[in-house]
């Protein structure tokens, strides 16, 4: 039987890579370099994560904006003052319907040998109240969803920049063949936040650092990686392709051509990988109950869902997991911003504290006792706060001023503090941090300079932390 010539030309994956004079054939080391500068900040990367411990990173992003106020910031001064007017000046809100003061309808109490303060929103994250680094300083600059989504993700507030994920994964370089470096969990009808799927993009960075969007209870999870050929087939079809874009990369070097060769490679093998880290079959029913993977509600068994997924895909190398928080049709918050609850906010934060608190909590013990937390970093936040005053009688408006977040695992200082707000729970007077700061942190944690993680792009060097940030040492143990 005649063999086509050029199928026949179409060598073998390893040939391909070994003969391949453009760049790509660095695929098999820990991904491609933009320049000599860069595979530098790779390799003392490696040095500081082999002894800082962080290597992957799941990002916890509680989209719409959790109420400091009513989980992780007590303020006794709100119960005092409680249906009194503000006694300081208000600063304009989303919607302008300012109310009176408003107590925390949650209850705090102080937890574990540090003695942090956890409201009774999040009673399994209260015990491991010692794995936390509470900033209770956060700031924003915005004041809306979208904007302020952006800005947490990529650190610019509109889209066309990398989300931090893309960054990390840019900077460390795969740790995975068989799946994609960056993957964005959704599962119980989850969608991305308002901003969209521009939100996980690898902006100007090479394609193959965008994420792919896993969805848990779906099959396929992923999308266009169901096979249509037989793997041999594939694997012809896979070379020639590979064979044919070679020679244009010879006649034209594009990044974008070696992101897609990349990513075709990766979906190839992500069409056994993706359906084997989903197979959560083989857990035990402690770890079942551990996360809240049974429980009746639908909202928690599916974000549970997202959490031990998210445990086996660090298992399996992936750098960076987005976890999606689920509507629960409870209070104002809609199905890209959940948390936003303008009304009836002790139902809807506390509905949504349901889904959330075991699972995340689940998911830090899980990772502890198997020993990945300390290669793990968990990144909780929201893209803003909400105010000690009402919106209406009962809800909270967007709160940028100050808010709360936390990290835990991947080489931080458990059971910490760090920065204040004043006594309304208002504005943050001590220690003020803001989206660099937290993601300087974030990538000096897993080895990387935040400073020297750079991309060429317009005529300058850009970065995650744009022209500012500084490392939260009072985190890092």
């Amino acid at each position: 039987m005649s063999v086509d010539p050029i199928v026949d030309r179409a060598l073998s994956r390893r040939r391909f890579l070994e003969r391949s004079s453009t760049g790509f054939g660095m695929l098999a080391l820990a991904g491609l370099t933009a320049d000599t500068s860069m595979a530098s900040v790779r390799r003392a990367a490696e040095r500081e994560a082999a002894r800082r411990g962080a290597k992957h990173v799941i990002f916890c992003f509680m989209s719409g904006g959790v109420s400091q106020v009513d989980s992780f910031d007590p303020k006794p001064e709100l119960e005092r003052l409680h249906g009194q007017p503000m006694p300081v000046a208000v600063q304009r809100t989303q919607f302008n319907n300012n109310g009176n003061v408003m107590a925390s309808p949650f209850r705090f109490a102080r937890h574990g040998e540090s003695g942090l303060a956890v409201s009774s929103m999040f009673p399994h994250i209260a015990t491991v109240a010692d794995e936390l680094a509470v900033i209770r300083s956060m700031t924003s600059s915005v004041n809306e969803h979208a904007q302020g989504n952006f800005l947490m993700h990529t650190g610019f507030p509109f889209l066309g920049h990398p989300s931090a994920g893309s960054w990390l994964h840019y900077g460390l370089g795969s740790a995975s063949e068989e799946l994609p470096g960056f993957v964005a969990l959704q599962a119980g009808g989850a969608v991305p936040p308002h901003g969209g799927v521009g939100l996980f993009s690898s902006g100007f960075l090479p394609a193959h650092h965008q994420a792919s969007i896993l969805v848990a209870d779906r099959d396929p999870a992923v999308r266009n990686v169901a096979p249509t050929l037989g793997p041999k087939a594939q694997r012809r079809q896979l070379d020639l392709i590979a064979e044919l874009d070679a020679r244009f990369l010879e006649r034209s070097p594009d990044r974008d051509v070696e992101a897609a060769i990349r990513n075709y490679e990766t979906a190839f093998q992500m069409q056994a990988a993706v359906p084997e880290v989903c197979a959560i079959d083989g857990e035990t029913a402690a770890t079942r109950a551990l996360y809240g993977l049974d429980d009746p509600e639908p909202t928690k068994a599916a974000y549970a869902r997202q959490c031990l997924l998210a445990r086996r895909l660090v298992e399996r190398g992936v750098r960076f997991v987005e976890l999606s928080c689920i509507t629960k049709n409870i209070g104002a918050g809609g199905a890209a911003n959940p948390w936003d609850q303008h009304g009836d906010l002790e139902r809807g934060h506390g509905a949504m504290a349901y889904q959330v608190d075991q699972p995340i909590a689940g998911l830090i013990k899980d990772l502890r006792s198997r020993g990945l937390l300390e290669e793990t970093l968990i990144v909780w936040a929201g893209e803003f706060g909400r105010t000690p005053f009402s919106q209406g009688s009962d809800g909270r408006d967007h709160n940028p001023h100050g808010f709360s977040v936390f990290l835990a695992g991947g080489g931080i200082k458990g059971g910490t503090v760090l920065g204040a707000t004043d006594e309304l729970g208002y504005h943050a007077v001590e220690d003020p941090c803001d989206v660099y700061d937290l993601w300087a942190t974030v990538l000096h944690l897993c080895g990387l300079d935040h400073e020297r993680l750079t991309y060429r792009y317009g005529g300058r060097d850009v970065r995650l932390t744009d022209v500012h940030g500084r490392v939260l040492r009072q985190v890092v143990a």
